[in-house]
């Protein structure tokens, strides 16, 4: 089963992927899209707020930022990691259970990058937003590093996320019943 779909000017068919008993997704990648990833950049950043810098969670968001980041003529942008690495002088860390992930997982924000941060336009971005879970836990990175929340962008916004009017998005995915039909 697959979910046809123009997003950014383009067509992608994406699978239907089974979550629980009775809820499915359409499964979005834009890893190895370079297509996708340079048009929905685009069309994100015409609707994008003024920001200094961009943040978004590991791993799917970052050729979206990345991409974002050299089409606006960013030099840096942050990333949230899920896990400390060895050169990060130093952590921040807040706890998250996205709707694709099957526990509780952990992001990190290197201090360096929050010391950046601190009183800085930040402007969140991520592929799709559904629970908003990956949302909160990055909101909670740059609160606790000081930095300004301007704006909430993603590619997507699937289920509840759609009715948010806090978020910025290209497109809304719906959720599937396990027959592939779109609920309602």
């Amino acid at each position: 089963m697959v979910y046809h779909m123009t997003v950014a000017g383009l067509e992608r068919d994406l699978p239907i992927c089974k979550v629980s008993d009775s809820l499915y997704i359409g499964a979005f990648v834009i890893f190895g899209d370079q297509e996708l990833t340079v048009a929905t950049a685009r069309d994100l950043l015409a609707k994008a707020p003024a920001y200094d810098y961009l943040i978004t969670a590991e791993a799917k968001g970052i050729p979206l930022i990345h991409e974002m980041a050299r089409q606006h003529g960013d030099k840096k942008y942050m990333l949230a990691r899920k896990g400390p690495k060895l050169y990060m002088t130093g952590v921040f860390e807040s706890t998250v259970h996205s709707i694709t992930t099957a526990k509780e997982q952990k992001l990190y924000l290197d201090t360096a990058d929050a010391e950046l941060m601190r009183g800085k336009r930040i402007l969140i971005v991520d592929d799709v937003i559904s629970t908003g879970e990956s949302l909160t836990a990055l909101e909670n990175l740059v609160e606790k590093a000081g930095g300004e929340i301007v704006g909430r962008m993603a590619i997507l916004a699937e289920g509840e996320a759609q009715d948010r009017e806090d978020i910025i998005y290209l497109k809304k995915l719906p959720l599937f019943h396990p027959d592939g039909t779109i609920m309602e």
